[in-house]
């Protein structure tokens, strides 16, 4: 028999619906009262107007792009954040550079409820592998785990050996981290003759989970689901025990749009997943995540009534995670603007066994050499992971204006 977080996941269509337009005036006034960048933004909008999705249509979409101009232009946050420090305890600075402050009180980024699908519960001894390290990325389930009970060693990225001896000793029954990772952790303590035998339950995000992997997972005793979050919005979906597709969290508004517009698809049609949250701190009301998904029709065989997401699709723009980690198109040209000798350049990025691997195929300018090892040493520092450099021949490279090309299959 399914449990469940609380009764909100089981509730009607309309009930929710009601419940959410009801909050998302009271937020719209509430951002533009309190942030600068948002009364500019929603100076025409009447907080009391926005009581449907067709309503909400109307205003337009912020990407990460406008975003990040405006930090740039205002930094840190470019006047989008509705608190000042000292009402936020963390700020996060985010591949891009993106600033992110950390919303206020227990489980600020809403990870309670894909906790508690996963079969995670209070007591339970779980290890983060999600990094600590500048982005909120191991923050964000984190404190959703100490919220409802758990106890969190903050394991971070790297030190594998360190970590699978920290497994046999603390025997945590729950692994937080990217997909991939778990399995580096499985193999590396069966290498050395290491007990990580306790881990029976997983929840993963920041990569593609595969059929592959996962089956590889429950071959081992371990149930593995998954989660859809980013920095900026928490999560924002979750996959159950029914395994089909992912179910929007609460308090979470997600519409389907057009890449580059403002105007929802069909339902059913792949387009951009615009995400709008009640976080009092960091209102964000139609943030394009850049991601691409497609409504799945009805509601889950488990019982939760919200609605559904396919779940990843690819990129509405080439901005591509790899590794849990972000890579845009903008450090693509750094890395070009800041090696001798390269003319054009793609990133490729692709699947070496069960890990995300990145080529950076490189064009020399005329009469010049490349340093191979070099561009490989720049490719690491500008976006933290490390990748094969393949000089190809001048003018061997699409005119398709590609810069980051995603080759994973994820069928």
């Amino acid at each position: 028999m399914t449990e469940y977080f609380d009764t909100s996941e089981t509730r009607s269509e309309a009930e929710r619906e009601a419940d959410l337009f009801k909050k998302l005036g009271a937020q719209i006034a509430h951002a533009k009262a309190k942030s600068p960048a948002w009364g500019k933004r929603l100076a025409d909008v009447d907080p009391a107007a926005i009581t449907s999705r067709a309503a909400l249509a109307t205003i337009p979409v912020l990407r990460k792009a406008e975003l990040m101009a405006a930090q740039s232009e205002n930094p840190p946050f470019g006047g989008f954040v509705a608190a000042v420090p000292g009402e936020f305890g963390r700020v996060f600075m985010s591949p891009g550079p993106v600033w992110e402050p950390q919303g206020a009180g227990a489980d600020p980024f809403n990870g309670r409820r894909a906790l508690f699908a996963a079969g995670f519960r209070r007591g339970d001894i779980v290890m983060n592998a999600f990094s600590y390290h500048m982005t909120p990325g191991g923050f964000i389930l984190d404190e959703a785990a100490i919220a409802m009970g758990c106890t969190v060693f903050p394991a971070g990225v790297g030190n594998t050996e360190q970590q699978v001896e920290a497994v046999s000793q603390l025997k945590p029954v729950g692994y937080i981290g990217t997909p991939d990772f778990l399995k580096i952790l499985l193999d590396k303590a069966v290498e050395t003759g290491r007990d990580a035998t306790s881990i029976r339950r997983a929840l993963v995000s920041g990569g593609a989970l595969f059929p592959a992997l996962r089956q590889e997972y429950a071959d081992r005793g371990i149930a593995v689901l998954q989660a859809y979050a980013t920095a900026d919005l928490g999560v924002i979906a979750y996959e159950s025990e029914a395994r089909e597709g992912l179910i929007v969290n609460e308090d979470t508004i997600v519409e389907i749009v057009r890449p580059g517009t403002d105007d929802p698809v069909a339902p059913g049609e792949v387009g951009e997943v615009v995400v709008t949250t009640f976080n009092a701190t960091y209102p964000l009301i139609r943030f394009g995540t850049g991601d691409l998904s497609a409504v799945l029709p009805g509601a889950s065989p488990c019982g939760r009534s919200n609605m559904r997401i396919k779940g990843w699709m690819g990129r509405a723009d080439q901005r591509t995670k790899v590794k849990g980690m972000f890579v845009d198109p903008a450090q693509v040209a750094r890395i070009v603007r800041e090696s001798a000798g390269i003319a054009r350049a793609r990133l490729v990025v692709e699947r070496d066994g069960d890990q995300d691997a990145l080529r950076l195929l490189v064009e020399p300018q005329a009469g010049a050499g490349l340093d191979i090892a070099a561009i490989g040493e720049k490719l690491r520092d500008v976006t933290k992971l490390r990748g094969a450099v393949e000089a190809v021949a001048a003018g061997s490279l699409p005119n398709d204006g590609k810069v980051i090309a995603d080759e994973r299959k994820y069928d």
